[in-house]
């Protein structure tokens, strides 16, 4: 296969509707607009006008706020951390190419301490949980904070 053979699966894309384009169309004369009014209208946009009353955006009331200082954490559980054999060094770049982590958070890793952890690892994280370090530990292995 070349990439001039490429082509969209069949049934997947449509052809744009052309309007206003002649009565033989089906599509000619009001384009679709039907007949007069507000919406027949060039450069009609009522983004949310509700005729007068008060538009549900408005109706609704406004709840909490996004704290900027969050820290957000890519976590995991110790339990996740049984599919490594002895001795691994296991570090966010190795969760997410092994695929038990989608992305690594802006902060990176936290590991929480659910579950049971029977291999000697060494984990790097940017954070633990207590449980998870004394699960880490209590195995044999390791947890080191990494900036």
């Amino acid at each position: 296969m070349k990439l001039h053979e490429l082509r969209p699966a069949p049934g997947s894309t449509k052809s744009k509707k052309r309007v206003g384009r002649g009565t033989g169309s089906g599509m000619g004369k009001t384009a679709t607009m039907g007949h007069k009014g507000q919406k027949a209208r060039s450069g009609s946009k009522k983004n949310g006008f509700e005729g007068g009353q008060m538009p549900l955006t408005r109706r609704l009331p406004k709840r909490g706020f996004t704290n900027i200082f969050a820290k957000v954490y890519s976590v995991i559980n110790v339990s996740d951390l049984e599919v490594f054999d002895n001795g691994t060094e296991v570090t966010a770049e190795l969760l997410k190419q092994m695929r038990i982590i989608r992305k690594i958070e802006k902060d990176g890793l936290k590991v929480l301490g659910r579950g049971e952890l029977t291999k000697k690892l060494d984990v790097k994280a940017a954070k633990f949980s207590e449980s998870a370090k004394k699960a880490i530990e209590t195995a044999g292995g390791t947890a080191e904070v990494v900036g």
